[in-house]
C-alpha cells in the first residue's frame, strides 16, 4: 500500500452557519459543494485550500460535545500551513479569533501557534 496525501479532514459542528462562516470568511477556505441532507437533517460543506486539500464540514442535530481539554485519546489538532505565522496571528486577531502566543518547535525550529474554531477544535498555523 502507498499512500500519497491525506485528501480531508471532517469536522462536525455545533453550529453550521457559525462555523461555515468561520472556515470560509475568517479561514478563507473555498467552498466546493454544500448539500443539505434531508434525511439526516444534516449540512455537509465541502472546502479547499489552495493545495487542494480539503475540510469537510458537517452539521448534526443535537450531537455531543468532544472535549479537547484535558487532552484525551483521538484527534488531537488539524493543522494548517502559511507562509508567515505572525501575520495569520496579526489577521486573526483583528477577526476577533484568540490566538495563543507564537512558539519555536524544539526539533525542527519551525514557528506556529494554536486557536480554536466556534467549537473549540485546536487549530495550528504552522510556518512552512
Amino acid at each position: 500500500m502507498k499512500l500519497t496525501a491525506i485528501h480531508h479532514a471532517a469536522i462536525i459542528c455545533s453550529d453550521y452557519r457559525a462555523s461555515k462562516r468561520f472556515y470560509t470568511e475568517v479561514l478563507g477556505l473555498k467552498i466546493l459543494a454544500e448539500n443539505f441532507r434531508a434525511q439526516r437533517n444534516s449540512y455537509k460543506l465541502d472546502l479547499q485550500l489552495p493545495d487542494g486539500s480539503q475540510v469537510e464540514l458537517f452539521s448534526f442535530p443535537d450531537a455531543p460535545p468532544r472535549p479537547s481539554y484535558p487532552e484525551a485519546r483521538g484527534l488531537r489538532h488539524l493543522a494548517f500551513v502559511t507562509p508567515s505565522v505572525e501575520e495569520a496571528k496579526a489577521y486573526l486577531e483583528s477577526q476577533g479569533v484568540a490566538v495563543e502566543d507564537i512558539r519555536v518547535d524544539e526539533y525542527t525550529g519551525k514557528r506556529f501557534t494554536f486557536f480554536a474554531d466556534p467549537d473549540d477544535l485546536p487549530l495550528e498555523l504552522y510556518e512552512a
